[in-house]
């Protein structure tokens, strides 16, 4: 550091503590009147500062270029991490924090001690940041604002966030870390039962698309506000009927969602499971589902690849309230045994076993019926097969 920046920093300090001394609340975080309400002024300029001081819990200090200087990075590599994490470049403005240069520090760590590489590092700070800026913007939409609606007291949304959100921040930081801890233990898991190496990242898996039918249609003739609240049902419906019937949800597009599965009698569960549901739902808009089986890629909590590609050309062109499934989906649930592999030698075993001369036959929860074959762009032939359940077969449990 030079004799400029040492003097430099040493003013930063003495303007903080003076700044302290003029408003002790300041150095708590805290709004003007100590208690943790900001000023009456009805500055929201400075409430919006104050809000970001308390959910940060600390003042804004460096510039882009000290705080990667603090951090020990070159200032490219630190501007690669921010973009990444999802942040606007800010030029040499003074907004940083010291979390900020622990974090920066942290990352470039994990690169030096050969944990990560440098491209794998970014990865990470583009995941987390995609994930969490989704989640924040969630929780703001969705939650705070919902809770800050005007009340009788008079009181402004202004007025009401500042302390509501001084109650939630820890308890919604634990609740994060907690749901994420779970997660991570669950991948994990997964990880460790793979086979091999190879099939921590290209794994045979079912991947399904669920898509709304007619969902431009009502766009058009919704209000914003019901569209909205379609879309929350849809996607909360999917999400539930995945996680409870062992799936995971990929991702959620509106319209449409993107779920997996280890097992191929899971997402051939869920897909019917999803057309059930939202059949009995008169709210709802008919369903169609597309699923495939095969090798996937998988990466940064996303899947890819040809098998991807096959079930969303399948939801594509199936019949509303249907699902179609590819060959290979049909083959594994005839080998794991949930489907007969022919409905003709399944109905004759049933004979047979009736008449006294045969064997019983396997209790089948699934039924197949092949459909058409047609030509798909970039896949070439393929026979769907409609899935249905077994007559007889339940829906509960």
């Amino acid at each position: 550091m030079t004799a400029d920046d040492s003097g430099a920093a040493s003013r930063d300090r003495e303007t903080d503590d003076d700044a302290v001394r003029d408003d002790p609340a300041r150095g708590r975080g805290e709004g003007a009147t100590g208690r943790g309400e900001p000023p009456d002024n009805g500055d929201e300029n400075n409430i919006a500062v104050r809000l970001e001081q308390l959910i940060l819990g600390a003042d804004r200090r460096y510039t882009p270029f000290q705080a990667a200087r603090g951090a020990g990075v070159s200032m490219d590599l630190a501007a690669r991490f921010w973009r990444a994490m999802g942040f606007a470049d800010i030029g040499q403005v003074k907004a940083l924090t010291e979390a900020d240069v622990l974090a920066l520090r942290r990352l470039a760590g994990l690169v030096e001690a050969g944990l990560l590489s440098e491209a794998m590092a970014i990865q990470v700070a583009r995941s987390t940041g995609q994930t969490t800026a989704r989640l924040a913007d969630w929780q703001i939409d969705s939650f705070l604002e919902g809770l800050t609606e005007p009340q009788d007291s008079g009181l402004t949304r202004t007025e009401i966030t500042y302390p509501l959100v001084e109650l939630l921040l820890p308890e919604l930081e634990e609740f994060l870390v907690y749901v994420w801890r779970r997660q991570l233990a669950a991948a994990t898991g997964r990880v460790v039962r793979a086979q091999d190496d190879a099939e921590m990242v290209d794994r045979r898996l079912a991947v399904g698309f669920a898509d709304l039918v007619g969902f431009t249609r009502l766009t058009r003739r919704l209000e914003e506000e019901e569209l909205g609240e379609l879309v929350e049902a849809f996607e909360t419906t999917c999400s539930d009927l995945v996680a409870a019937h062992g799936g995971r949800l990929i991702k959620t597009l509106g319209d449409e969602v993107l779920f997996s599965a280890d097992d191929a009698g899971i997402a051939a569960e869920i897909g019917l499971r999803l057309i059930e549901t939202m059949t009995n739902d008169e709210t709802m808009p008919e369903l169609r589902v597309g699923i495939a089986f095969g090798t996937v890629t998988t990466r940064m909590g996303d899947v890819f690849g040809t098998t991807v590609n096959l079930a969303s050309r399948l939801t594509s062109i199936a019949p509303k309230d249907t699902v179609l499934v590819d060959e290979a989906f049909a083959e594994e649930l005839g080998r794991i045994g949930d489907a007969p592999i022919s409905e003709a030698d399944a109905a004759a075993a049933e004979k047979a076993a009736e008449e006294g001369t045969g064997a019983p036959p396997p209790s089948y929860r699934f039924a197949l019926q092949p459909m058409w074959q047609r030509p798909v762009r970039g896949l070439g032939v393929i026979e769907p097969w409609l899935l249905s359940r077994r007559t007889g077969q339940g829906t509960g449990g």
